[in-house]
């Protein structure tokens, strides 16, 4: 793990999260399921005037065993999700007058129920009084919300879904929530783009997933068929073109807030600079060469590892470009110890002789040379081989501190691919092998499909008797949780690998132009001779596999 030595910003406890519960209410309407919302009181402590779902804190009251005995049940379903589902039924009626509940002949309590009881007064006991049930069966988690950690109130919240009773209308509180209104998602979402609808980072995104669905069942559905969410996020914010952002776990800059801010305080920019590094450790830093494009993503990532007490090792040097080089070396004040290239390709390796020549003491090349597979433009020499196991070592005048990078022979991307991996934060520099936000190519002959997936699982065992936690790409933002982005990764390539042996044996006598066609045929066309590419690496792997039987 990261050294706290390391870390960039003093760290501070965000605050703990209090237990809650909210509940999309749904209907059926001719133009699409609808979504019930509120706007919250401008003056609430939390996300005043936003549109959001009726909930609120859970109640001890909620917990009880007279609650939990009042509730309908489905088996299954946990003592904790029946307290969510209580704590939910009981806030949408205290807040909008709608009564999840059902008389002892399973009928839905009705406006004459409602009418009955007192939103103030005691919920359970009003309930039992008059022969209702909570309806806690009908209520299903759909997924789980903890409020990002930089907020000065937090919140510990799942999202459940039920379907709104029939014949019962919505009534506000007026204090805390006004306006009911029914929204299909997709217009609240349009609304919302159009600044007439404030909503809130997890209500947008909770939108965004469940426009996908066809209507209330599918919804239900979807939910029912497992007790568990169906996602579970903790966002982190950083900052892009000077303005806060906040992000799930799946999307890409996520691992990079949690490396650079653990603790969620908003200070790190996204915004993909090239005229000065970005700082992710005390150690190190990133400085992104001006290369954008559908193969480099944003560009090629060069990192600085190590600090002034202790000079710099710098990984990737990019392409030939005399500007970069230049920052690469002022970033450094000249004090580099080595440049490791992970691979020859182009846009990593020839950067290192103009970076050399820029310091005084021509600090070595290090990597390993391009085998004789590798195309011309990837042809590489280092001043040195690289040993798989190697350690390179930075450390202080005064010896109390160090940076271990160790050498690790991942074949695969290319025939003379390495990564590093910082020992003492747990970090992998994964050069091409992982990327962030894409899969690698895996080129024939220089790529090999098999020695890709041999490396990614030495990786990952590597990973885990090291504890990586954080994988640095050449090109993409840092990833976390290694163990599991590296198994997704795999996951992926098989996945592929399958879809690759359906069109092989859908069409026996194909090409590649046509197998790429079926297998592929959820990425883009224009990227289909990129992806040829790495259908050829599998069919090659397929074929080694099974000598003889090319009808694969």
């Amino acid at each position: 793990m990261v050294r706290p030595t390391q870390l960039l910003h003093p760290q501070r406890e965000p605050a703990p999260p209090r237990p809650a519960a909210t509940v999309l209410l749904l209907r059926d309407s001719p133009a699409g399921f609808e979504v019930l919302m509120t706007r919250r009181s401008a003056h609430a402590s939390f996300a005043p005037g936003a549109y959001v779902f009726p909930g609120g804190g859970i109640d001890a009251a909620d917990a009880s065993p007279e609650a939990h005995a009042q509730a309908t049940r489905r088996p299954g379903q946990r003592e904790a999700h029946l307290t969510q589902a209580i704590a939910a039924i009981r806030e949408s009626f205290e807040e909008l007058g709608v009564l999840l509940a059902r008389h002892a002949d399973g009928r839905m309590a009705d406006a004459a129920d409602i009418a009955a009881l007192d939103r103030k007064g005691s919920f359970v006991a009003q309930c039992a009084a008059r022969g209702l049930q909570l309806a806690a069966a009908d209520v299903f988690v759909l997924a789980h919300w903890i409020t990002d950690r930089d907020l000065p109130r937090r919140f510990d919240v799942p999202f459940l879904v039920a379907r709104m009773p029939e014949g019962q209308e919505p009534v506000a509180d007026e204090a805390e929530q006004f306006e009911p209104v029914w929204v299909r998602p997709a217009d609240a979402l349009a609304r919302h783009a159009a600044g007439q609808f404030f909503m809130i980072f997890p209500t947008i995104r909770t939108l965004e997933r469940l426009q996908h669905f066809a209507g209330v069942d599918a919804v239900l559905a979807a939910c029912a068929a497992n007790e568990e969410p169906l996602w579970t996020s903790c966002p982190r914010a950083g900052l892009l073109g000077g303005r806060e952002a906040r992000f799930m776990e799946h999307e890409p800059p996520y691992g990079e807030l949690e490396l650079v801010c653990p603790d969620g305080q908003i200070l790190h920019p996204l915004d993909w600079h090239r005229d000065e590094p970005t700082p992710l450790l005390k150690n190190v830093a990133r400085l992104t060469a001006a290369n954008p494009g559908a193969m480099t993503g944003p560009g090629t990532n060069s990192y600085l590892v190590g600090d002034p007490s202790t000079g710099y090792i710098v990984i990737d040097p990019g392409p030939v470009d005399a500007e970069h080089q230049q920052r690469l070396w002022r970033a450094t004040g000249g004090a580099i110890y080595a440049i490791v290239c992970t691979h020859s390709h182009p846009d990593h390796a020839p950067g290192a002789w103009p970076l050399q020549a820029l310091c005084a003491h021509r600090p070595p090349v290090l990597g390993l040379p391009s085998a004789a597979t590798a195309r011309a433009a990837s042809a590489f020499t280092p001043d040195r081989t690289l040993c798989d196991g190697e350690y390179l070592v930075l450390r202080s005048a005064d010896g109390t501190t160090t940076h271990t990078l160790e050498v690790l022979h991942t074949p695969g991307h290319a025939a003379n691919h390495l990564c590093l991996v910082l020992r003492e934060d747990g970090l992998l520099f994964s050069g091409d092998h992982i990327l962030n936000g894409s899969t690698t190519i895996v080129d024939p002959p220089d790529g090999d499909m098999s020695a890709y997936l041999d490396s990614l699982d030495r990786l990952a065992a590597h990973g885990h008797a090291h504890e990586v936690r954080y994988i640095l790409p050449a090109h993409g933002y840092v990833i976390a949780d290694a163990p599991a982005a590296i198994a997704r990764l795999k996951a992926h390539r098989l996945q592929r690998e399958a879809k690759v042996i359906a069109a092989m044996q859908a069409a026996p006598e194909g090409t590649l132009q046509d197998w790429v066609r079926l297998a592929y045929d959820d990425v883009p066309e224009r990227m289909w001779p990129l992806a040829e590419r790495s259908l050829l690496a599998h069919v090659q792997r397929l074929r080694a596999l099974a000598p003889g039987n090319d009808g694969l």
